[in-house]
């Protein structure tokens, strides 16, 4: 039987370098390289404590407005886990990050907040402890 394991995800992009920068100034992620992709465009590979994650540019600009983040089918959101969800607030507060939705008790032990990310994307901070 095959295994499997998470490698990464790839963000598409009108800006790589600046959404890549986003990750980096916000989260402390490292850029892992920059280069071309195969249909010509910008891509950039960012470390996220070990989660991959890659920007990357359109071939052929889109023809139409993306939705708002969260109203279609498919991927909703990014999630990054902290260990102090009131310190990550505040420290991404003062960095100017924009939040969607403050903190939030989710259920015992699990605590949530949303941070608009770079292209009309949702990230989540997530905290979770044990519960007693």
């Amino acid at each position: 039987m095959a295994n499997y394991r998470y490698d990464h995800a790839h963000i598409i992009s009108p800006d790589p370098e600046a959404a890549a920068k986003f990750y980096v100034d916000m989260f402390k992620a490292t850029i892992k390289n920059k280069g071309i992709a195969p249909d010509g465009t910008a891509m950039v590979a960012v470390d996220l404590s070990g989660a991959n994650i890659f920007f990357k540019g359109r071939a052929e600009k889109p023809k139409v407005a993306a939705p708002p983040a969260g109203s279609t089918y498919g991927l909703e959101h990014l999630a990054v886990v902290t260990d102090d969800l009131d310190a990550a607030v505040a420290e991404l507060t003062a960095k100017g990050a924009k939040f969607i939705q403050g903190i939030t008790n989710y259920r015992p032990g699990i605590r949530i907040s949303f941070v608009a990310g770079p292209d009309d994307t949702l990230i989540e901070l997530l905290e979770r402890k044990p519960v007693q």
